[in-house]
């Protein structure tokens, strides 16, 4: 798929990952449409880059349905998502203040693990209908994974989880899709310079970079979406889990 010719929508676009996504898409001469929960934030970068804003909530099936397609009729298409949206899920299964709420739990897994496979789901009941390239492809969809899926830390068991499942969904997908033409591809990233990290001190930074084998520093936004770019363009990726992490291994702390 040429990449100049992507109709994407991008989850948790209107910061970090996302957002690098999206800028990405319309620095090609493409289109794509940023979906968040954060709707001033959302807005805020609609108009600094050029793109439509879509308000959602991804834990929530019928926001999810009716935001798909609005992204559809503003592009007139709809032949990439790129799954960004989601939560840190911080927290020790026993911790100071006792054990964790299973409501928490419950939570971070409709973000980040449910979220992925609703936006999957109405994305891909849409690219069905698309007419196929040379190749025979109708769409893409790109899945967020993490580091954590495999190594996750102490005060991480929700948020590994949800890696993990994200993770573990992408080869069934990508098999059952195959027979329409769409793929599926997860990227797993290691420790990025996200607004969260960006909040922290330049000590701080440092420290985490310096975890890092090489290139021992923070990833950067583009580098995830060069890599979603790639993905895109090479016909036979898919149904694959791929670690951008500078060959870091995460320790238990």
């Amino acid at each position: 798929m040429k990449f100049n010719q992507t109709l994407a929508v991008v989850t948790g676009g209107a910061s970090g990952l996302g957002r690098a996504v999206a800028e990405r898409v319309l620095a090609a001469g493409a289109k794509a449409v940023i979906l968040d929960v954060q709707e001033a934030t959302g807005h805020s970068t609609a108009r600094e880059i050029g793109a439509p804003f879509v308000k959602c909530d991804v834990s929530v099936e019928s926001q999810v349905i009716a935001a798909m397609a609005e992204a559809r009729r503003a592009m007139n298409g709809l032949n990439l998502l790129v799954n960004c949206a989601g939560v840190i899920g911080v927290g020790k299964m026993l911790g100071k203040e006792g054990p964790m709420a299973g409501d928490y739990f419950e939570k971070v897994i409709r973000i980040n693990l449910l979220g992925t496979f609703l936006c999957d789901k109405a994305a891909a009941a849409l690219m069905r209908d698309n007419t196929p390239n040379a190749d025979g492809e109708r769409g893409v969809l790109i899945h967020t994974a993490s580091v954590a899926a495999f190594e996750g830390q102490i005060g991480q068991v929700a948020y590994a989880a949800t890696k993990a499942g994200i993770a573990g969904m992408t080869l069934p997908i990508a098999r059952e899709l195959a027979q329409l033409g769409i793929r599926c591809v997860a990227i797993a990233p290691g420790i990025f310079m996200t607004p969260m990290l960006a909040g922290l001190s330049k000590e701080v930074q440092d420290s985490l970079g310096k975890q890092i084998p090489f290139p021992s520093r923070l990833g950067k936004p583009e580098e995830f979406a060069q890599l979603v770019q790639s993905i895109v363009e090479i016909p036979t990726m898919n149904g694959e889990i791929i670690r951008l992490d500078g060959a870091i291994r995460m320790q238990p702390r």
